[in-house]
């Protein structure tokens, strides 16, 4: 494959049925060492990611566990 002049590459119909690549279907582009990766742009974030720095305390969490065990 080759890229157009306006920087378009057109993925085969094989891998775009595979994969679930339908029109209006987000991608993005990951770099890494070995070359570039193209996957699907999730919507939704895993809910580690919701929640990851949501409290902004810099003390031990054990306290608090304790408390609301109600120990």
């Amino acid at each position: 494959m080759k890229i157009g002049d306006r920087g378009q590459v057109t993925i085969p119909k094989e891998i775009r049925e595979k994969y679930g690549l339908l029109p209006k279907v987000e991608v993005e582009f990951v770099q890494d060492e070995g070359g570039l990766l193209i996957r699907k742009k999730t919507s939704h974030a895993s809910p580690i990611e919701k929640v990851y720095g949501i409290l902004k305390k810099h003390e031990s969490t054990d306290p608090y566990m304790e408390e609301i065990r109600g120990r």
